[in-house]
């Protein structure tokens, strides 16, 4: 039987919280040269940026709410 500390949930969600916005960070740049660069607006790019937005927000007025 295999015993999970603390510390490694707590780490496993930390380092899923900063790639998470390295990701959004990377998706919004691209996003920011094709559109400010190139003078092309990707809506694939955009899109993927407010889903990762909404779901941070909707997920922080969640645990706010039932917390």
């Amino acid at each position: 039987m295999s015993f999970i500390d603390e510390r490694f949930l707590e780490h496993r969600r930390r380092s899923t919280s900063y790639a998470g916005m390295a990701g959004a960070v990377a998706v919004y740049g691209f996003w920011a040269y094709r559109y400010f660069g190139q003078h092309v607006f990707n809506w694939d790019l955009f899109a993927v940026l407010a889903i990762m937005a909404l779901t941070k927000i909707g997920l922080m007025v969640w645990y706010r709410v039932t917390d």
